[in-house]
């Protein structure tokens, strides 16, 4: 198959990209201060719930094909992981509000160089994945529009938002709202399912080595692949369900997730700016890369919670030069997930550190 080789001629900026950065960039602040007055703590501006942090190892496999021999995936090896599983929204909601999960990795101690624009010279490589394969608002003008809304709703009662998750199916009402279109939302539509069954996805590009991909995480092993589609029971006293889960499942069992790459053989088709399309698998399926390992652990301690959610950061431009984000979603997250690390680290008056190693989590 001929895929898409790299080059710096596949990102094209976009009209006033600049002014829109800057206005995204003080919408969110402005979004995460209501927030903070809400909670009277401060949350990631995105996936601010999280369900559990995780420790485990990311084993590279052997003997794959030159052209998937990029970048981390370059030679067989096994790299400690940290993953944090979140809920999307930018606030603390019940689990019983329908929406994208997540699931932030980070791999610790990765080889080769990494790039300028890292936040910080620890070798590590974040990707952040999202239960869904596109994003809706996937360029930067959409990500403008929609960032207002949000602004403008922070403070949106809980039953409103129930409401509108079961009308929109997480994101068409939304859009919706701003005059905004897409076909694909109601495949995208988060159902309430358990969160270690799911598949997560990057949505946008990153650069593959010599080559172009998204990236996924599958579940791999038959405990993780029986859970789903398996629907949670968030009920009115069970407002935490998915961590609750996500603790009893890991209280005696081990976990294992298939990382695959999809590499990009046509950029009419799977193009870099434009992260709502989605990329045909019949035209380039998801290829094995790699496994992830999560043994038997206490997922959800007081100590491992506080140091997940407020002193762990993750961001897709900690990242090595093979695996730099593509497309104006990527660039525009940039300067949001600075600003929002710094909002979390003055309020909280903690600060965000980077590990080196497991031994930094708390166990």
């Amino acid at each position: 198959m001929a895929y898409v080789p790299f080059s710096e001629s596949v990102e094209v900026h976009q009209k006033d990209e600049q002014r829109l950065t800057d206005q995204i960039v003080a919408s969110v602040l402005r979004t995460n201060r209501v927030r903070f007055e809400k909670h009277q703590h401060a949350v990631r501006e995105a996936h601010a719930k999280s369900h559990g942090l995780l420790v485990g190892q990311l084993i590279v496999n052997e003997g794959l094909p030159s052209y998937l021999q990029q970048g981390l995936f370059a030679a067989p090896g096994s790299f400690p992981v940290i993953a944090r599983l979140s809920s999307a929204p930018g606030d603390i909601q019940s689990d019983r509000i329908p929406t994208p999960r997540g699931m932030a990795l980070k791999v610790l101690g990765v080889p080769g160089p990494m790039l300028n624009e890292s936040p910080s010279p620890t070798p590590n490589q974040d990707w952040l994945l999202v239960n869904a394969p596109a994003i809706p608002f996937g360029d930067i003008g959409s990500y403008a529009q929609v960032q207002k809304l949000i602004e403008n709703r922070a403070d949106t009662a809980e039953i409103l938002k129930r409401v509108a998750a079961k009308a929109a199916r997480g994101a068409n009402l939304l859009l919706g709202m701003v005059g905004l279109q897409s076909e694909i939302l109601e495949d995208l539509g988060p159902a309430n399912s358990h969160i270690l069954g799911e598949t997560f996805h990057s949505m946008a590009a990153v650069r593959f080595g010599e080559f172009i991909a998204k990236l996924s995480v599958a579940p791999l092993s038959g405990n993780v692949r029986a859970l789903a589609g398996a629907s949670i029971d968030a009920d009115d006293d069970h407002p935490c369900a998915l961590r609750d889960r996500v603790a009893e499942f890991f209280r005696g069992s081990s976990a294992e997730y298939e990382v695959r790459a999809q590499l990009c053989v046509d950029l009419d088709k799977m193009p870099i700016e434009d992260a709502s399309v989605i990329w045909d698998e019949d035209v380039s399926p998801h290829q094995p890369v790699a496994r992830l390992i999560f043994p038997s652990q206490a997922t959800d301690s007081p100590a491992r919670r506080v140091f997940g959610d407020d002193q762990l950061s993750f961001t897709p431009w900690r990242a090595m030069t093979a695996h730099r984000p593509l497309g104006s979603i990527m660039r525009v997250r940039k300067p949001v997930y600075e600003a929002s690390v710094r909002f979390r680290q003055e309020m909280n008056a903690r600060e965000i550190v980077e590990p080196t190693s497991l031994s930094d989590v708390p166990q």
